[in-house]
């Protein structure tokens, strides 16, 4: 198979699974409609850095690294699950909180771009368990000797799918009718959002309880 097609058969993949709602979306979401379009974007760039470093890890083999220390493993969704649950927790208790106009100020804005940014890196980072997603579509579709060109092409690319699709939700969102919406309602769906979070979160730890890999 042409690498090409190789590659653009990973990053269909790869895009399915970001389409998947998960703590992911629900925070991309949330962040557009209660900020700024701004707001919105920077935080699908955090997903697509968060995304392309775990491929990074993936061709590095950290995989096979948590394999053989199933304790590492568990560790990480241990505390990627706490930061889930800390997150739920967070925006339920913040729900019935006004919400304020974003500011004009070109400062506060990039100060809460940068905060966007950071809030989505970590929560996409926070789940180990994506890099075995993307380490299991890598063992399947990659090549057992790429070039590499496809293995320094790989990385980029999942960013630009990343925070691609999640740039397109928060551009929709980030309109006046959702966000008109999302004020009118704002400490239900604040509520839903932190149970949603929260919710997976628990999970994760739950299944690091178990010692499944759920």
């Amino acid at each position: 198979m042409h690498e090409a097609i190789i590659l653009s058969s990973i990053l269909v993949a790869l895009l399915v699974g970001a389409m998947s709602p998960g703590p992911s979306f629900v925070l991309v979401s949330r962040l557009a409609l209660a900020g700024t379009r701004r707001d919105g974007v920077s935080a699908a760039i955090g997903m697509g850095l968060g995304g392309a470093l775990f491929a990074v890890l993936a061709l590095l083999g950290l995989v096979s690294v948590l394999s053989q220390f199933p304790w590492i493993f568990t560790g990480l969704k241990v505390l990627g699950g706490l930061y889930l649950l800390y997150l739920g927790v967070s925006i339920w208790r913040s729900a019935s909180n006004q919400l304020h106009p974003p500011t004009k100020d070109t400062a506060c804005l990039k100060t809460t771009a940068a905060r966007s940014m950071q809030l989505a890196f970590t929560t996409q980072v926070a789940n180990p368990k994506t890099v075995v997603v993307y380490a299991s579509i890598f063992a399947s579709l990659l090549p057992q000797n790429p070039s590499w060109w496809l293995i320094f092409a790989i990385p980029p690319a999942v960013f630009v799918v990343e925070a691609g699709w999640y740039a397109t939700i928060a551009t929709v969102l980030a309109t006046e009718k959702p966000q008109s919406y999302y004020l009118k309602s704002k400490s239900v769906i604040d509520r839903l959002a932190g149970i949603i979070m929260g919710s997976l979160g628990l999970r994760l730890v739950v299944s690091a309880a178990r010692g499944t890999t759920e």
